[in-house]
């Protein structure tokens, strides 16, 4: 039959020349394309087939008799079944029909056909007829076994997917890497033959390229038994899907390898780095070795604990770390009981007794027998090590402690490039612990120095004297600043606060000497800040001692009528240095300074020193200071003082001794890069009892007073 005709589309002519053409062009169509058309009628039973598809089908017009046993008595036996099922289908859902099947011609040859169609249906829903189409496949069907010649040939895998995710087909090479025959997998589902690939990036990606129409390109692991990477480019067809893939199992580890390596040193110099930063600032060992463990985790190994020895030769397991953050609680638990429960030959022990590093390979048949029953075997059998590594931190021929590393089942034990990372681990923890404990033990002897000059304050009548010198954290030298407080023969009492420029021994020694100084000048009757001050710029000149200083030297007096009055006078001189603060029983801050800043100390001996002074109504409260505790490298001295100004009002109602501790807390939290020295003096009210916080009075004896 022919097709339908096409509606008439107008045209410029005569009528009917537009409609001829475009049914001659579709003829032309069909014809160079090789299509012959069906039309069953489903109530006669007649089936009317053109020209094409009578010649494909191997009939003469005349032997052709219209009917559908025709057609079958021309189909291969094998694919009868099929293609009438494909028919029965279509017929019984009054919808598609889609097969192709092998005709077998009247000299024995065989052809390759495909045919397409539809049902059409009457008002009732019955199939009347089925229309449809054919053409031959057979070359087709030989590109496609050249195609599969090629496939074969190839070192590539290969397979194809149908529409339901059953293999199709399979490739030489795919049998060999997916580790199965292809009669095993053609016609197998991918999901029950590769249980592993359900969920897993393979799934991801071969549905949403059959999805979307989309090639998908990706890599992906299947566990064992393949246990391999695979780079994977799959792309969609009518016909399912397509999988050309590559096992990259070498090339990913070679890359685990490099990662592994670059991990390893990152992580060297984050250990370093936190070390420095840890040790240097606060000289804390065991947060420094918290960082260790935590730096170490997962790099190194699943969970670590590092030993310490102390200055008693005892152990002592500080501290420890889990990359399964529910496995934390277990590992502090195991680094509490560890060392109280291994017997002598345990490998910490035998590491840091040899001083060499100390691999186990099978850590539950070393150690687990030598726990004792209870709560330390069960905490080990909950963290479930199966290989360890022991190094032990030495430095300057002294073992500072060991770092125990341990992996878990799943993964490979530590190899030859992990022990020497590990051991370079451990080298510079240990430098780093054995410099800090040296820095520490200068930094205490040059502290202890530096307070021996540091005499503890007078306790006069109605006053509270409190002192603070903090040494910088940054270094282990003596510094040059210095606080005094004594009482004049006639009861004056006397504050000074000084910085000598400099940060080492020579900057110390000007300190002890100009302090001395200012106290036998100071001491006598009669001498104001201005003239204490004065007096000792000549001093410095004249003995030559070729040092400059900041300094205050204030004196706080008081006549028999300021202490009915309840006031008292505040009198000071100030040389370069920051400004005294005042605050005041309502909570006032003033800051005490001058207009212009006269010079420091060892400028010019004959600068003018003048005093300035301000009176007081108690109770009130005098702060002295250098300037370690206001001006830091981020942070200006008139930010520093406005900082401190704020803080002063917030604390000012505490306790004295509370509130210069609240002060340094607030102003240098993490420290101090420079030295810091502190005077802070409360005067009391003078008509009540001297408050409990100050203590009992004590002046030391002063002659002629």
């Amino acid at each position: 039959m022919r097709p339908p005709p096409s509606r008439p589309v107008p045209q410029d002519g005569p009528p009917g020349t537009a409609d001829a053409a475009q049914r001659l062009r579709l003829e032309l169509a069909v014809e160079a394309a090789g299509i012959g058309s069906f039309d069953w009628d489903l109530v006669s039973g007649r089936l009317d087939w053109d020209d094409r598809l009578v010649e494909l089908f191997g009939y003469a017009r005349e032997e052709w008799d219209e009917r559908i046993e025709a057609f079958l008595g021309r189909l291969h036996p094998d694919d009868r079944d099929a293609t009438t099922a494909a028919l029965q289908q279509a017929v019984e859902t009054c919808g598609a029909y889609d097969a192709e099947f092998r005709v077998v011609l009247p000299g024995g040859d065989t052809r390759w056909v495909r045919g397409r169609g539809r049902a059409l249906c009457d008002e009732s829903g019955a199939a009347v007829r089925l229309l449809g189409a054919a053409y031959d496949t057979t070359s087709a069907r030989a590109a496609d076994l050249h195609v599969a010649r090629v496939l074969e040939a190839m070192n590539e895998a290969f397979f194809s997917l149908d529409r339901e995710w059953r293999f199709s087909y399979v490739n030489r090479r795919a049998e060999q890497v997916l580790q199965r025959t292809r009669s095993e997998m053609v016609g197998g589902d991918i999901w029950e033959l590769f249980p592993h690939a359900v969920d897993s990036a393979f799934e991801t990606h071969y549905r949403g390229a059959v999805t979307t129409g989309e090639v998908r390109v990706f890599e992906a692991y299947y566990p064992a038994p393949l246990d391999a990477w695979y780079e994977v480019r799959a792309w969609p067809s009518p016909d399912g899907l397509s999988v050309y893939f590559l096992d990259v199992t070498e090339r990913r580890r070679a890359e685990d390898r490099a990662r592994e390596a670059a991990g390893r040193l990152r992580a060297i110099a984050e250990i370093s780095a936190a070390m420095v930063e840890q040790l240097g600032r606060v000289q804390d060992q065991r947060a420094a070795l918290q960082r260790v463990t935590e730096a170490v985790v997962p790099v190194f190994a699943d969970w670590a604990i590092a030993t310490l020895i102390d200055e008693d030769g005892r152990l002592h397991d500080v501290a420890s770390w889990h990359a399964d953050p529910a496995q934390r609680a277990a590992t502090v638990r195991y680094a509490e009981l560890r060392l109280s429960s291994v017997q002598d030959d345990a490998p910490v022990l035998r590491s840091l007794a040899s001083g060499q590093a100390l691999r186990v390979d099978d850590v539950p048949a070393a150690i687990r027998p030598t726990l004792p029953a209870g709560e330390v075997r069960d905490v080990f059998d909950r963290l479930a090590p199966r290989t360890a590594l022991t190094l032990p931190m030495t430095a300057h021929g002294r073992t500072l402690g060991a770092l125990s590393l341990y992996r878990g089942a799943g993964r490979r034990p530590a190899d030859d490039a992990d022990v020497a990372a590990a051991r370079e681990v451990a080298e510079r923890v240990a430098l780093a612990l054995d410099n800090a404990r040296l820095h520490d033990q200068q930094r205490r002897l040059a502290e202890e120095l530096q307070r021996s000059m540091l005499t503890a304050p007078p306790r006069p009548d109605h006053a509270e004297v409190v002192v603070r010198y903090l040494p910088a954290v940054e270094a282990a030298q003596v510094g040059g600043d210095w606080y005094d407080a004594f009482l004049q023969p006639g009861g004056a009492t006397v504050l000074v606060i000084g910085d000598v420029v400099g940060h080492d021994i020579a900057a110390a020694a000007a300190m002890g000497q100009l302090r001395g100084l200012v106290r036998g000048i100071a001491f006598r009757e009669g001498a104001t800040p201005a003239t204490v001050l004065t007096d000792l710029d000549v001093a410095v000149h004249g003995l030559e001692m070729h040092t400059m200083a900041t300094a205050i030297v204030a004196r706080i007096e008081q006549s028999p009528e300021q202490r009915a009055a309840g006031t008292t006078t505040l009198r000071w001189s100030n040389a370069g240095h920051p400004p005294p603060l005042l605050l005041r029983g309502d909570g006032v801050v003033e800051e005490l300074s001058r207009s212009r800043a006269e010079l420091m100390l060892g400028v010019d001996p004959a600068a003018r020193r003048t005093d300035s002074e301000v009176t007081i109504d108690r109770p009130a409260t005098v702060l002295l200071y250098t300037d370690g505790l206001v001006e830091a490298r981020d942070q200006g001295l008139d930010e520093g003082i406005a900082a401190l100004r704020e803080a002063l009002a917030d604390l000012g109602d505490r306790p004295l001794a509370e509130l210069c501790d609240g002060l340094l807390a607030r102003l240098r939290p993490h420290g101090v890069a420079d030295d810091v020295a502190l005077v802070a003096v409360r005067l009391h009210p003078e008509d009540r009892p001297r408050p409990p916080e100050a203590g009992s009075t004590h002046v030391p004896p002063v002659p002629g007073a």
